[in-house]
């Protein structure tokens, strides 16, 4: 059983047992609980359920295993002949997911 959700603007293809990467999410910390309501497809089976655009009788839990930052990422602005350039950095705060259930569906 596989299902794909969606979660900080991007979609994730996942099964139980999984361990997936995604953006912080507020109020949520170490340890806790996470439950998925925007899932977009369920397969279960040879059967598959896709939404238009959600399905709403399913939903994916999972568990908060690490909270962490992303790598550094450089930001470098330059205009030629204008002496002008900037640097900067950002680093994502990420949570580490583990899909328990895939609950509901078809």
């Amino acid at each position: 059983m596989l299902a794909v959700i969606k979660t900080g603007g991007k979609q994730y293809i996942v099964k139980p047992g999984d361990k997936i990467e995604i953006e912080r999410i507020k109020d949520k910390k170490e340890g806790d609980d996470i439950a998925f309501d925007e899932v977009l497809l369920v397969e279960k089976g040879n059967k598959v359920e896709i939404g238009t655009p959600l399905i709403k009788a399913v939903k994916v839990t999972g568990k908060i295993v690490k909270e962490f930052k992303d790598k550094k990422k450089i930001i470098f602005k330059y205009k030629s002949k204008t002496r002008y350039k900037v640097k900067t950095g950002h680093r994502q705060n990420l949570m580490k997911v583990e899909i328990e259930k895939i609950v509901g569906g078809g």
